[in-house]
């Protein structure tokens, strides 16, 4: 009964009719949404990070105005404007146009075929990998005030040994689906459904099942991409020509959690996310972040009851304390996210969380943090784009004593992939020349693990006010002390960029070690891929 929780997708598309009729005869910008990945975005981060500019970047995925301050590349990166006059079908589909488009002042609609299939060699398993994704994405736009875009994914894969280890732990494909095994292989689908309206100039709403991303970086303690889609209504409104506010209202599920007699199953959460992004100036900005998380109801299935703060449009004022201690158990976090643009296309960027859960260690929240800093052309080589960043987050930060309302969708984390208890360093460097594109990423991370059933605080899942260690300071990287060295590195030639669709070479290396054990990866991958989406591995 755990796949049900796929069904809520197919609901919203019942809602599309009701927004065609509110929205087919008003007009504003046209919009377009494009899906967020970091590959594609940091291709974008010379016009964001310009000092000539002073763009909101850290709410994604981003709405793409007709007049925003990206259009300009974001069409030259898409092809937007190229004449496919003459050309064969075939020549449109695979390398400039879509599967099915129509194209007029009234509406837009296109239709792409998403292969992703995928074949490498493990090599310390000795073991063939492969990926097989058939999907779809479908965008629409009504008038110049309304979009809809839908993408969905069946999947069947065998994955290397460090992956197929968290699959087994945790029962999901990272940041995907549940994991459906059959006969030795793994089995998975999921889909993306959005629609989205701008009944004014400074307010757009949209409502789906996707993710969220704050921050400028690669990860985010705030809110990231990793974990699976959910869904949500969000609310983006820009109040003046500097300050842009965010309210989200999210469903998520805890297939960890309690269950009920009666219901078989996951339980649910509800999740408010806030954010505010200040401009001071047109280097300087910081953003203000405010969640909450509450169960939908208790253990023995009484419904947790409304509380205004959960439509509050303006920060909660439960934030202002330790959560999870009344007898509504809460749990609230407030985070700060801030960029400056020292050079030109050059910047500087961070984040800093405050767990309002009363922490086992010291009887105060947890924390984390992150520290980056960003570019593009470096050496004034255009299109050589870099980040180096740094993340942490201290013992027990996102959890809770009550735990279904730890800070994860589906048992995997909305900050970090690594949970808590951990640092990490990383850098990618990415370089684009005509239609090649060459990445290589670099991470070094230590984490702190359980040691038999002692919970030392990595585990986010896990309540964080039961089988603790006897003595515990709250170090990070306190448990058994464990190393993560990973590096990655893929060449692609870009077919079609309407869709991503590319041909792509890989290899991996990955060594996880303590003292108990040293777990190795050596791989290479080859592929025919599309999509614009996170498929994460660096964990």
């Amino acid at each position: 009964m755990k796949y049900l929780y796929q069904l809520k997708k197919v609901k919203l598309i019942f809602l599309i009719p009701l927004f065609i009729i509110i929205t087919a005869n008003r007009g504003l910008a046209q919009l377009i949404y494009q899906p967020y990945s970091y590959q594609f975005y940091q291709k974008l981060d010379a016009a964001e990070y310009s000092p000539a500019t002073s763009l909101h970047t850290s709410l994604k995925p981003y709405l793409i105005a007709d007049s925003g301050a990206v259009r300009q590349m974001y069409d030259s990166l898409m092809m937007s404007n190229v004449d496919n006059t003459g050309k064969s079908w075939i020549h449109k589909v695979l390398f400039s146009g879509h599967l099915a488009e129509v194209r007029n002042k009234n509406y837009t609609f296109s239709i792409d075929y998403l292969p992703d299939l995928q074949a490498g060699r493990e090599f310390e398993g000795k073991q063939t990998t492969y990926l097989n994704t058939r999907g779809y994405q479908i965008s629409a736009t009504i008038g110049s005030n309304f979009f809809f875009y839908t993408s969905g994914y069946e999947n069947q894969g065998k994955f290397a040994n460090y992956e197929a280890n968290y699959i087994s732990k945790t029962d999901m494909i990272p940041g995907e689906a549940y994991d459906r095994s059959f006969l030795g292989y793994n089995d998975w689908s999921y889909a993306t459904t959005l629609m989205g309206y701008k009944p004014t100039k400074a307010v757009t709403i949209v409502l789906g099942e996707d993710k969220t991303f704050i921050g400028d970086g690669y990860r985010s303690v705030l809110l990231s991409d990793y974990a699976a889609n959910y869904p949500l209504l969000r609310l983006t409104a820009d109040l003046g020509p500097n300050v842009q506010y965010m309210a989200m209202w999210a469903y998520m599920e805890d297939p960890s959690a309690v269950q009920f007699n009666s219901f078989t199953n996951n339980r649910r959460k509800w999740g408010a996310f806030h954010y505010i992004d200040w401009n001071i100036n047109k280097r300087a900005s910081i953003g203000f972040f405010n969640a909450l998380i509450a169960e939908e109801a208790n253990d023995q299935g009484k419904l947790h009851g409304f509380d205004v703060n959960y439509i509050d449009p303006l920060y909660f004022s439960s934030s202002l304390g330790p959560s999870g201690s009344g007898t509504i158990p809460d749990h609230t976090l407030v985070g700060f996210n801030g960029k400056y643009k020292i050079f030109n296309k050059t910047t500087i960027y961070g984040q800093l969380l405050f767990d309002q859960s009363l922490s086992p260690v010291n009887n105060s929240g947890g924390k984390a943090w992150q520290l980056g800093f960003k570019g593009s052309d470096l050496f004034k080589v255009k299109s050589l784009n870099y980040l180096f960043e740094y993340n942490t987050a201290a013992p027990y930060t996102y959890a809770n004593r009550n735990p279904i309302v730890n800070y994860t969708e589906l048992d995997e984390p909305l900050g970090d992939p690594l949970g808590a208890n951990f640092k990490e360093l990383l850098g990618i460097v990415n370089y684009s020349i005509g239609r090649f594109d060459l990445q290589g990423e670099i991470d070094y991370a230590k984490t702190g693990l359980n040691i038999g059933n002692i919970n030392y605080g990595q585990d986010i899942t896990l309540a964080d006010n039961i089988n603790l260690p006897a003595v515990t300071t709250g170090t990070t990287g306190q448990g058994l002390a464990t190393t993560i060295k990973y590096a990655e590195g893929t060449v692609a030639y870009l077919l079609n960029p309407k869709y991503n669709f590319r041909l792509e070479v890989g290899a991996l290396l990955r060594q996880e070690t303590n003292s108990e054990t040293s777990l190795k990866t050596a791989m290479i991958t080859i592929g025919l891929r599309s999509s614009f989406r996170d498929l994460y591995h660096d964990f």
